[in-house]
C-alpha cells in the first residue's frame, strides 16, 4: 500500500469514528412537547418527593453538627466504623477520608455527627461517641498498657517520673516532663498523632533509656486521639445562602455573556434550561434522601454542571447562527432541527465519553464521592438532554410567537457592519 493511500484510509477510518452519525434528519422540534412532557414529570416527581421528605437532606456542612478529625495507624475500615456508630444511634453521620498534603501517607479521617449541643460539652460528647465506636472497631488494648497515641503529657511525665529510666533519683527535676513534652511533640507534629512503632520515638530525640522504658509500658495503638470542631447552625445556614448565591451570579454571567454574543432570548432559553437541570438533579436529591445528602461537593458538582450545560447550549445556539446566514430562506424551526443534527456526533462524543467516567466514579468511587459523583451523573444527563429539549425549543417557541422575524445577532461573524440593521430570517 501507498503511503499516500494508507493516510487517506487512516484518515477515512478517523473520519468514521468521529462522526457516528451522518446526514441525520431527526425533526426535534416537533418533538419539543414530548420533551417538555419529560421535563415536566421529572420537575413534578422532585417537587412532591421534596414536600413528603420536608426538604432536601443536607450534610453536616450545611446542616450544622460535630466535625471530628481522627489519624490511624492503618487505613480504617469505613463501613465497620459507620455501622458502629449506627449501633449507637448516630446513623445520622457523615464520613470522609481527609487528604494531607504534607503527609500523604497518613490515614486520616474526618467524622461528622449532629448537632445536639454546644460548646466544649458538645466536643467531648463527640469525641467519647467516636472513642467508643472506634474501640468497638478494633481488638481490646493490651491488658496493663497504655496507649502511646492517646497519651497526654502528663501521661507520660507520671510514667517516666516512676520509672526513673535515666536515674536521676532526687534529682529529677522537669527533665521527663522535658522528655513527655518531646514525645507528643513529635507524635502530633512529625507523625500526624500516629506512632506506628515505639523504636520510632528515637527519631525524636527520646533517650534510648526512656524508649526502653516506655516499650514496656505502651503500646502503638490503632488510631490518635480525635481533634474536634462544630459548625454551629448559624454557620450552616450562612455556607447554605452563599451556595445559592454563586449559583446565581455563574447563571446571571452566563445570561450577561450570551445576550451580547447572541441575542438576549438565546441568554434566557439558556438560562431557563440550566436552572431546569440543577431543579432537577436536585429534586432526584430529595427522591433518594435516604443515600445522598447536599453538601460543599455536591455544591461543586451542581456548578460543573451549570458550566457543562451551558457549553453544550452554546455550541448549538453557535450553529444556529453560522446555518441562520446560509439558510435565509428556510424556517427557523429548521435550521434549529439542523443545527442539532449536525452537532449530534460531537454531542454523543463528549458528553458519552463524560458520563461514562463519572459513571465509573459512582460505581467505584465509595461512600465519601457518591452524592458528588450522582450529582454529575444526573446532570450530565439532563445538561446534555436540555440543550436540545429544552434551550432550543424555548427559542423557536419565542421566534413563532413573535412572528417570523427573530434575529440571530452575529456580529462580525455574520458580516454585519456597525451601524447597519441586523439580519432576520424570513
Amino acid at each position: 500500500m501507498e503511503p499516500g493511500e494508507a493516510s487517506r484510509c487512516l484518515t477515512g477510518a478517523s473520519s468514521t469514528i468521529m462522526e457516528f452519525f451522518k446526514q441525520t434528519n431527526i425533526d426535534w422540534m416537533g418533538k419539543a412537547k414530548y420533551f417538555f412532557a419529560l421535563s415536566g414529570a421529572l420537575l413534578a416527581i422532585g417537587i412532591v418527593a421534596c414536600i413528603r421528605n420536608g426538604g432536601l437532606s443536607y450534610s453536616i456542612d450545611f446542616k450544622g453538627g460535630t466535625l471530628i478529625t481522627v489519624g490511624f495507624a492503618q487505613p480504617p475500615s469505613v463501613e465497620t466504623i459507620r455501622h458502629n456508630l449506627e449501633a449507637l444511634g448516630l446513623g445520622d453521620n457523615s464520613i470522609q477520608s481527609v487528604h494531607d498534603i504534607s503527609n500523604p501517607n497518613a490515614n486520616q479521617l474526618q467524622i461528622g455527627l449532629p448537632v445536639k449541643s454546644e460548646g466544649a460539652q458538645a466536643l467531648d460528647e463527640g469525641k467519647t461517641t467516636i472513642i467508643k465506636a472506634l474501640n468497638q472497631s478494633y481488638p481490646p488494648a493490651p491488658a496493663g498498657k497504655i496507649d502511646i497515641n492517646t497519651a497526654t503529657p502528663s501521661v507520660l511525665t507520671e510514667y517516666l517520673t516512676s520509672k526513673d529510666p535515666l536515674s536521676l533519683g532526687i534529682a529529677v527535676g522537669d527533665r521527663y516532663t522535658q522528655i513527655a513534652q518531646q514525645i507528643t511533640s513529635f507524635r502530633d507534629n512529625k507523625r500526624s498523632g500516629i506512632i506506628k512503632d515505639l523504636v520510632d520515638l528515637s527519631n525524636s530525640g527520646v533517650p534510648p533509656q526512656a524508649v526502653t522504658s516506655l516499650q514496656s509500658g505502651f503500646y502503638t495503638g490503632p488510631f490518635g486521639e480525635p481533634t474536634a470542631e462544630i459548625v454551629g447552625p448559624k454557620v450552616g445556614a450562612e455556607l447554605r445562602r452563599q451556595a445559592v448565591y454563586v449559583t446565581l451570579y455563574a447563571l446571571a454571567g452566563m445570561l450577561v455573556y450570551i445576550a451580547i454574543r447572541f441575542e438576549w432570548i438565546y441568554g434566557v432559553a439558556a438560562v431557563i434550561a440550566v436552572f431546569h437541570d440543577v431543579l432537577i438533579t436536585l429534586g432526584l436529591f430529595s427522591l433518594f434522601h435516604q443515600y445522598f445528602e447536599i453538601s460543599l461537593t455536591v455544591i461543586a458538582a451542581l456548578l460543573t454542571l451549570v458550566g457543562y450545560s451551558m457549553n453544550d447550549t452554546i455550541v448549538i445556539f453557535d450553529r444556529v447562527r453560522e446555518n441562520n446566514r446560509l439558510m435565509r430562506r428556510e424556517p427557523f424551526a429548521d435550521i434549529v432541527n439542523r443545527s442539532i443534527n449536525q452537532t449530534l456526533s460531537r454531542t454523543i462524543l463528549t458528553s458519552g465519553l463524560t458520563f461514562l467516567t463519572v459513571l465509573v466514579l459512582f460505581l467505584m468511587g465509595g461512600p465519601a464521592l457518591q452524592s458528588f459523583s450522582f450529582a454529575l451523573v444526573i446532570g450530565i444527563v439532563v445538561g446534555t438532554y436540555s440543550s436540545f429539549g429544552i434551550a432550543a425549543p424555548l427559542v423557536v417557541a419565542w421566534n413563532r410567537w413573535q412572528g417570523p422575524k427573530v434575529a440571530v445577532s452575529s456580529g462580525s461573524a455574520a458580516g454585519n457592519k456597525p451601524g447597519s440593521p441586523k439580519r432576520v430570517t424570513a
